[in-house]
């Protein structure tokens, strides 16, 4: 885990449930950062600012 993910300060979403099925979100100096929070050693996404916020505005619109 690189130094930058280990700082990213993360959150759990607030709509998690009790079975674990929800994600994490963190910040980098470049990047919004998104893990299952079920498997935090696993793949994260890091996504440029302009790109988190489409990505909340599709969420919130569906």
């Amino acid at each position: 885990m690189s130094e930058n993910m280990r700082s990213a300060g993360w959150r759990k979403a607030s709509y998690s449930n009790s079975s674990g099925s929800c994600v994490e979100v963190g910040v980098s100096a470049t990047s919004v950062l998104v893990r299952d929070t079920a498997n935090r050693s696993g793949v994260t996404l890091a996504l440029p600012g302009p790109a988190w916020l489409a990505l909340l505005a599709a969420v919130r619109a569906f």
